[in-house]
């Protein structure tokens, strides 16, 4: 089987999250008896680590990925699902994000002749949902049983206009802000009786709406507030409104924590009656380019692609996360990421067959 052919089969799988549709039985049967898998499944989400010990050298390699795909949508011009073939490009569900990576990497991972120290693989069937019982919980059994890898590669699309221009060494975090302005309701011909929310945080807006938290550095961008959401009132023209409700969200770096956002906001807000809390949605992790995976990338991208890639943190969130916050040093490398979760999603047979060998390549030189 080659790769093209794994990955079609991978691709007519209907893996619509959190549901795997039988792809991690048939990924068990690919990889064989060679290697050892364990399992971790709760509340409806199927977990799966793969591994394959070539010797006894703590040296621990994990790829990383998921099998789960967001819901088809409408408008498609193919069957999401058939994964045929059409000039060199495969249009399905999943192409981009993220099965190109999956089978970049089992078929990478199936065919290594040898390896300093352990291969493995990490795969769940909940990363585009909530995420909450897969690729975290298997790194906690992980660290339970005293098995967590030193490096991994997360298999997710990171390219921008190059097949091999971008690799992502960290990403940032996510916290999310909502902010309750309290006021005092009237009539608007009698504007003195009021405590109006809007004109008085009119004056503030200015200093919170993209407002920089930090200077960023030679990884991420500057940690900006960006507002999300504003509302007040009963939707009529002679009554001032009670209150004022705003939500806002910082994609923040390692140099701007969750307090820092929340000291920004109270010392704005001084002066005023308000409600305020905060969320952390993901915390922000980098790897530091001198790590031996992200050199060891930078080697295998070039010789195979002959690309000079970048580092990136750019973007949104993924499951690389998980893995910085247990100490293992991650990054994450794959196609193309311009259609992702979109009508008519799409890859090429070129893209997948690069990122095989750029993969094959990294464990022998590993």
């Amino acid at each position: 089987m080659t790769v093209i052919e794994l990955f079609q089969k991978l691709l007519r799988f209907k893996s619509i999250t959190p549901d795997d549709d039988g792809a991690f039985d048939f990924i068990e049967e690919y990889l064989g008896d060679t290697w050892t898998c364990i399992k971790v499944d709760m509340e409806g989400v199927k977990n799966r680590f793969f591994y394959k010990k070539f010797n006894d050298k703590k040296q621990h390699l994990c790829f990383a990925g998921h099998i789960d795909v967001v819901p088809v949508g409408e408008g498609w011009n193919v069957d999401p699902f058939a994964a045929d073939i059409v000039d060199g490009v495969i249009t399905a569900r999943g192409t981009q994000d993220m099965k190109s990576g999956d089978a970049a990497f089992l078929y990478a991972c199936k065919h290594a002749v040898d390896f300093d120290g352990t291969l493995s693989i990490l795969m769940t069937s909940d990363e585009e949902g909530e995420g909450t019982y897969g690729t975290i919980k298997m790194l906690e059994h992980l660290k339970e049983i005293d098995f967590i890898p030193n490096y991994a590669v997360v298999a997710e699309p990171t390219c921008e206009e190059v097949f091999g221009d971008a690799i992502k060494v960290g990403r940032r975090g996510s916290i999310n802000g909502y902010i309750t302005i309290k006021g005092k309701q009237g009539h608007a011909a009698y504007p003195e009786k009021c405590i109006n929310p809007v004109h008085n945080f009119a004056e503030i807006l200015p200093k919170l709406a993209g407002h920089n938290l930090d200077n960023g550095d030679e990884y991420f961008a500057p940690s900006k507030m960006v507002i999300t959401d504003i509302r007040g009132g009963m939707q009529v023209t002679n009554v001032t409104p009670p209150d004022l409700k705003l939500m806002f969200n910082v994609r923040n770096s390692t140099n701007t924590k969750r307090e820092d956002v929340e000291n920004f906001i109270h010392k704005n807000l001084e002066g005023l009656e308000y409600d305020f809390r905060t969320t952390q949605g993901s915390f922000p992790f980098v790897t530091n380019k001198e790590s031996k995976v992200v050199k060891a990338m930078e080697n295998s991208i070039e010789k195979i692609l002959n690309v000079t890639t970048k580092h990136s943190t750019a973007g949104g969130t993924s499951d690389a996360r998980y893995f910085g916050a247990f100490g293992i040093e991650a990054i994450e490398f794959g196609v193309i990421n311009d259609t992702i979760h979109s009508v008519g999603e799409r890859t090429t047979v070129k893209e997948v067959e690069g990122l095989t060998e750029v993969y094959m390549d990294l464990i022998k030189n590993f």
